[in-house]
């Protein structure tokens, strides 16, 4: 088992493991808590009462953070060369179509999102491979596909951000950063929950949001009391 440090320790001590914050308390605690060199991400897992194995109860969506995730997004535009001034201006960082396609084949990913157009679909299907188990294939529910490639480019750069429910019922996404003020990271959770919400399956049954839980990289978790998520 590994060993707790000092820190962690201090850490630990500052969460009451019995208590359910409201969003905005654990926004302020998980920045107390936050005491890496490094400008930790914070995030959220929020366990939801679904089977992901149901096709109808696949919950899945996008949400723009209204403070933006903090983080440096690479970007690549896969176009026809008569998109590719449009999309280098909205600031796409790799811009092109048959030279990235065979990058890609030839196995380099090094970019977070790729965002397409619809014509071009095609030629990705072949390199799924690739893209799917790093959760790069463009898709048009995420509005990584779609004809107004330059806006997608700036809604991602802006802090837009997919999710889905994993095999076991949660989701895990980044709100934001520990440098964060408070408030903007309470402004992101509730925008992502409120998103969340909205996706309630029909054939759900049951308690839709089981667990709430908010950290930042090795932190302890916070629970957050689902009532205080504004709806």
């Amino acid at each position: 088992m590994a060993k707790i440090t000092k820190k962690q320790k201090e850490a630990r001590a500052k969460v009451d493991a019995t208590k359910a914050y409201s969003i905005a308390d654990a926004a302020a605690l998980v920045k107390e808590v936050s005491n890496m060199k490094f400008d930790a991400s914070v995030d959220l897992a929020v366990r939801l009462g679904v089977d992901p194995r149901k096709a109808d109860q696949m919950v899945r969506g996008v949400v723009t953070l209204p403070h933006g995730t903090g983080k440096s997004v690479k970007v690549l535009a896969l176009v026809t060369p008569d998109k590719e001034a449009e999309v280098t201006a909205a600031g796409a960082d790799y811009v092109g179509l048959d030279e990235y396609l065979a990058k890609i084949k030839a196995g380099w990913t090094d970019v977070d999102v790729i965002v397409t157009m619809p014509s071009i679909m095609g030629k990705l299907g072949p390199l799924g491979r690739v893209l799917g188990p790093r959760g790069l294939m463009p898709n048009p529910k995420t509005g990584t596909v779609t004809m107004d490639v330059a806006k997608a480019v700036k809604d991602v750069k802006g802090g837009k951000i997919d999710f889905k429910v994993d095999k076991t019922g949660i989701i895990h996404a980044s709100i934001g950063k520990a440098s964060f003020d408070a408030d903007k990271i309470e402004g992101n959770a509730q925008e992502l929950l409120q998103t969340i919400m909205k996706l309630k399956p029909n054939t759900a049954k049951g308690t839709y949001v089981k667990s709430i839980y908010m950290s930042s990289t090795m932190s302890p978790s916070i629970e957050i009391d689902a009532k205080s998520v504004a709806i």
